[in-house]
This record gives C-alpha cells, sequence and structure tokens, in this order.
C-alpha cells in the first residue's frame, strides 16, 4: 500500500529557515519523481519543486529558486525540501506528491506560516 507521510512545518519569521519531510512507503522513492506543491489561502496549488528519479534533475517555481533546495535520502527513502531566506509570500499549505507510480498519491500537508 502507498502511502506518503509528512513532517516538519510550523511558524518560522522571514529569513528564517525550515525543511519539510516526506516518508514514502510502499515504493521505492529513488524510481519516482518527486514533487513539492503548496497552497496559499484563496490560490490555487502550485508546484513548487521537481526531483526527477535517479536524481535526473530539479526544477523549481522562479519565485523559490536559489532559496528551496529538495533532494531525497534513498536509505531512508524520504524526499525533502530545505527552504532558505523564507518570506511571508511563501505561507502556504505544503504537499508532496510522486508521480510516475500507478495512482494518486498525496502527503497530508503541513501549514508553514513566515511571520514576524
Amino acid at each position: 500500500q502507498v502511502q506518503v507521510v509528512q513532517s516538519g512545518g510550523g511558524l518560522v519569521q522571514p529569513g528564517g529557515s525550515m525543511r519539510l519531510s516526506c516518508v514514502g512507503s510502499g515504493f521505492d522513492i529513488e524510481y519516482v519523481d518527486m514533487n513539492w506543491y503548496r497552497q496559499a489561502p484563496g490560490k490555487e496549488r502550485e508546484l513548487v519543486a521537481y526531483l526527477g528519479r535517479f536524481s535526473l534533475g530539479t526544477t523549481y517555481t522562479d519565485s523559490v529558486a536559489g532559496r528551496f533546495t529538495i533532494s531525497r535520502d534513498t536509505a531512508k527513502n524520504t524526499a525533502y525540501l530545505e527552504m532558505t531566506e523564507m518570506r511571508p509570500e511563501d505561507t502556504a499549505v505544503y504537499y508532496c506528491k510522486p508521480t510516475g507510480i500507478l495512482g494518486d498519491y498525496w502527503s497530508q500537508g503541513t501549514q508553514v506560516t513566515v511571520s514576524a
């Protein structure tokens, strides 16, 4: 059974850093593409970061490029989103999602709030 369980999130001050984790079960994280999405209040869900299978490459939405880093630890079957230089506009519910496997699976989502 495929499951995706997320941890991390909470309140951080502008300019601060935070790491989100996403543990997969029922699939091998090395053989799938991993994605981090976010949804701010009143806005559509947007793709923030992408990591290709076998670490074939990464892409980021323009607003986070240079500040966020997506990675994976295959030994822990876990994907990460490292967020630095955070801004109030990064405030959203964040989700991770594996793609390239049968089915549509999302993590439960966690709130990230950037505020002084």
